[in-house]
């Protein structure tokens, strides 16, 4: 009896799993985020502007070394992928300290600031515990990678070429 009880619990843990990794939560499509002019922007709003894309969804921040070597990789995913949206969302600690690296790094593509930091409600409902954090969102919005942390992973592009 213990066996199958334990069957039955792990089977609905690997499908609620499953199901969060193909859609965002209702908390994270309404977090706050800023664009660069410091408008704010709920998540699902981004998401609407590109909607029909394919959207590499990159989290990171300027002081984490790891996402900036990434961001070579990133440079190059990009010319490989010409009609891919590249979704840049900052963790740094600071608006003027997020506008300087973008500069400073010469980042090409669509970039927003996460205001409510790593604990807010879109890091909270991805289980965020590593940045850099690829994700790949489908023309029809569903998210085909939900994890990646590192540039050069293959399963960014395999999603992006799905």
């Amino acid at each position: 009896m213990k066996k199958i009880l334990f069957l039955i619990i792990l089977f609905f843990s690997v499908c609620s799993v499953n199901a969060q990794e193909i859609s965002f939560s209702a908390k994270a499509l309404n977090d706050v985020l800023l664009t660069n002019e410091e408008v704010e922007i709920t998540f699902s709003e981004i998401l609407d502007l590109y909607k029909g894309k394919n959207i590499l969804i990159d989290i990171w921040a300027g002081w984490c070394s790891d996402c900036v070597k990434g961001m070579s990789k990133i440079k190059e995913i990009q010319k490989n992928n010409k009609n891919t949206v590249f979704l840049f969302l900052s963790l740094d600690r600071s608006i003027e300290k997020w506008q300087k690296v973008i500069k400073a790094l010469n980042i090409e593509g669509e970039h927003y600031y996460i205001a409510s930091g790593w604990k807010g409600d879109f890091c909270s409902s991805l289980k965020l515990d590593w940045i850099p954090r690829y994700l790949v969102v489908n023309p029809e919005g569903e998210i085909t990678l939900y994890k990646a942390i590192k540039a050069d992973d293959e399963k960014i592009s395999k999603a992006l070429n799905n």
